[in-house]
């Protein structure tokens, strides 16, 4: 019996999931972190740093595709995907320690490398990883119980090293501007990196370590890019590519940002630092929780449309009221009490949204091959992340921009920023925050995929004795 027509063991999907922790520590560190680090420590201009990452994103994003359509036609004894996840994550870890142990600048360039070489290893890790979300099921809400669970497991990550770094590595006196606590953070990374991912290949393999049949045509590069463009134009992908690119972009600013605007506007004390991841994996919790029904009652769309909005207004409701005169003291726990409420409900809401949508991207596996007769799971999934890491990369340089043009000092220090600069920086960051949602739930209201329609597509394609997993794996 097949993994399709049997219910998908909790414990697949778990080690399923473990492997998203080093996707997490990455997208973390890369958003929260590595801007302030690379400028209030290293002393590089803001402008610099985010062009040189988003630069490295673009690279990577370049490279992306081929690392999914060379996943595809991977064929060995341990299946397509395997072999990826047990090569990659140690050349990844070793890198990510070295980006965070930098004694001086390493100027443009060498901050290019240091990224794209990170960045690249994580794709190695992350595309063959989710690939196999729509090989393991063809059911509609046991994909969203992968994602549940990926989603589940790189917050968890993430937030576990944001909070290694705010209550031990950076909590001494020099707290966000300590170089060694950020050697250390980068240390304690790269472990658990390697851990998670060697981890998560070791629990799965006894259940997808399945020989592949061989791919319908040989490889070659005209063939390659010839299938990459006929995936690359189908209508419901583009969707999500353009949905996801708003996203990821809003994403971007909003993590590079964080750190300042925690800092410079919330005051947050260490004592609130120590909380606010807590808060955080608290909401992604109740996101676990409540997605599934959400999806029974109104699909994935529809849910990712309106938590879209719902985010983004929870977010930007204390900036607002900030504004206007009607919010307390920033620093005080009459402050930092009610902005933590706000944004834990907003990051249920977001959290849901970027479920909904990745979950999506799985249907259109099916609804691509009832065209060309072809599984390309690693393609889709590569190509998004194209999409996620070119548009977190223009994120993180309109971050940038804005910081620049706010006139935020190099080496700047609480309490010693003017107030006109704090509240300027406020101000753009949420008119920007608030057109990139409206432009999400817009472009997503148009995804042509829903339960219905993927059901019958998958019952169309097994009348027709077409196996969706024919060049897949399966317990």
């Amino acid at each position: 019996m097949t993994a399709q027509a049997q219910k998908l063991p909790t414990r697949l999907a778990v080690f399923h999931g473990l492997g998203s922790i080093a996707y997490g520590i990455k997208d973390n560190g890369f958003s929260t972190f590595l801007l302030l680090y690379c400028n209030l420590v290293l002393g590089m201009d803001p402008r610099t740093v985010s062009l040189a990452l988003m630069l490295a994103l673009v690279i990577d994003g370049f490279i992306d595709p081929m690392v999914g359509y060379m996943s595809d036609r991977t064929v060995t004894n341990w299946g397509r995907r395997l072999p990826w996840l047990y090569i990659a994550p140690i050349p990844l870890a070793i890198a990510w320690v070295t980006l965070w142990s930098q004694t001086e600048a390493p100027g443009f360039w060498g901050l290019v490398a240091m990224a794209a070489t990170v960045r690249i290893l994580v794709s190695c890790c992350e595309v063959p990883s989710v690939a196999l979300v729509p090989e393991l099921t063809r059911d509609y809400d046991e994909r969203t119980t992968l994602m549940r669970f990926r989603f589940l497991f790189a917050w968890a990550g993430g937030l576990l090293l944001m909070f290694l770094a705010y209550s031990v590595f950076l909590a001494g006196p020099e707290g966000m501007l300590s170089a060694d606590g950020y050697r250390n953070y980068g240390l304690f990374g790269g472990v658990l990196i390697a851990l998670a991912v060697l981890a998560s290949a070791a629990g799965q393999h006894a259940l997808i370590a399945v020989r592949p049949p061989a791919p319908k045509s040989p490889f070659s590069l005209r063939t390659a890019f010839a299938e990459l463009k006929e995936c690359f134009s189908h209508k419901a992908f583009l969707i999500l590519l353009l949905g996801g690119a708003l996203a990821n972009t809003s994403q971007g600013v909003t993590f590079s940002m964080s750190n300042y605007l925690y800092l410079f506007v919330w005051r947050f004390s260490t004592a609130d630092l120590f909380w606010y991841p807590l808060v955080l994996f608290a909401s992604v919790i109740v996101c676990f929780l409540v997605l599934p029904h959400w999806h029974k009652r109104w699909g994935k769309r529809d849910t990712a449309v309106v938590t879209a909005v719902l985010g983004m207004l929870f977010w930007v409701t204390p900036f607002i009221l900030r504004a206007m005169g009607l919010w307390a003291q920033e620093g005080t726990p009459a402050s930092t009490i009610p902005v933590f409420a706000f944004f834990f409900v907003c990051n249920v809401f977001s959290v849901s949204a970027m479920v909904s949508a990745s979950s999506m991207m799985a249907d259109v596996v099916e609804a691509s091959e009832e065209q060309t007769g072809r599984r390309s799971e690693g393609v889709f999934f590569s190509g998004s992340f194209f999409m996620q890491k070119c548009s977190t990369g223009l994120g993180i340089f309109i971050t940038g921009q804005m910081l620049a043009m706010a006139g935020l000092p190099e080496k700047a220090r609480p309490g010693q920023v003017s107030a006109a600069v704090i509240d300027s920086l406020s101000l753009t960051y949420i008119i920007v925050v608030a057109v990139f949602a409206v432009l999400i739930a817009l472009v997503l209201r148009r995804f042509p995929i829903t339960r219905a329609d993927h059901e019958a597509r998958v019952a169309a394609l097994g009348a027709a004795r077409i196996n969706p997993d024919a060049e897949g794996m399966h317990p």
